[in-house]
């Protein structure tokens, strides 16, 4: 019997533990990414909600910035959500002056484009191809895609998409791993079990 797939987790900063324990309930195996040796024999990477900025300078510190980008370019699948899709874009409007980003994804997106904290806030979300209904979306500090380029437009919200895909990327500008739902983490998978298997 093969082995599960054995995802990913950038754990430097932000809300991974909720991811880790969110792909786990989804019967996959995970490992939390600190080092650029951890993304060794990884079938799929999820970039975290968090801080945009210090998560890429840390990744920088930590030498991984460089070894993620070489990864996802490479055909990793890889799923961001909120400040992972910032990290993810190819365009980003109200970064620093020294923000990095991969260009993993032909997107422009302005950085907590729904406000601050208090601004937070949930919403049903007809997501393309998910059976069951809406999907609520948890919107902390999230970023708006102001250009979606050449993605696919899995979701919108009030006219904006919220959720893309771009090969064997996927990103997300909310939480879904506070939403105790686990249909978006598996819709996930299903890039992972297609890597796997190409």
């Amino acid at each position: 019997m093969p082995l599960a797939p054995l995802v990913g987790v950038l754990a430097l900063q932000g809300a991974f533990r909720e991811h880790v324990r969110a792909l786990e309930a989804c019967g996959v195996r995970t490992r939390a990414v600190r080092l650029a040796q951890d993304l060794d024999g990884l079938d799929g990477l999820v970039i975290p909600g968090g801080e945009s900025t210090t998560m890429t300078m840390l990744m920088e510190r930590m030498g991984l910035l460089d070894a993620v980008e070489r990864a996802v370019a490479g055909g990793l699948p890889t799923l961001g959500t909120c400040a992972g899709m910032i990290v993810l874009a190819d365009r980003i409007t109200d970064g620093r002056a020294d923000q990095v980003a991969l260009h993993a994804l032909d997107i422009g997106v302005r950085r907590n484009g729904y406000g601050r904290q208090v601004d937070s806030f949930e919403a049903d979300l007809d997501v393309r191809g998910l059976d069951g209904g809406p999907f609520r979306g948890v919107f902390i500090r999230s970023p708006v895609i102001e250009d979606p380029g050449s993605v696919e437009v899995l979701a919108e919200h009030e006219g904006s998409p919220v959720a893309v895909r771009q090969g064997t990327v996927m990103a997300l500008a909310f939480h879904p791993e506070l939403s105790g739902d686990l249909r978006l983490h598996r819709e996930f998978l299903r890039l992972v079990e297609g890597a796997r298997t190409a």
